[in-house]
């Protein structure tokens, strides 16, 4: 089987997911669920319509957000279509 390796300097996947929306798991046991407005060339992010989902001792904590601006360094994975983590 071979595998595909999309490059986000390349803006391939990235590109395609404008408009849409994205599930992107996050470095610090947070995934995070938007409409992707932009990124740059670090893959910094605006997204619109957020959800944000983090484990804590407590639990689970969810918290919507109109738009946020997101650190690429922070990003471990993007999922285009994505809904987020099972509930």
């Amino acid at each position: 089987m071979k595998l595909k390796i999309f490059y986000f300097k390349e803006g391939r996947l990235v590109d395609k997911c404008i408009g849409s929306r994205i599930h992107i798991v996050m470095k610090n046991d947070k995934e995070i669920v938007g409409t992707l407005l932009g990124f740059d060339d670090f893959v910094n992010m605006v997204l619109e319509d957020v959800t944000e989902f983090e484990i804590t001792p407590e639990g689970r904590r969810i918290t919507k957000l109109d738009q946020i601006l997101l650190n690429g360094n922070n990003i471990t994975m993007l999922i285009p279509g994505g809904e987020g983590p099972e509930v």
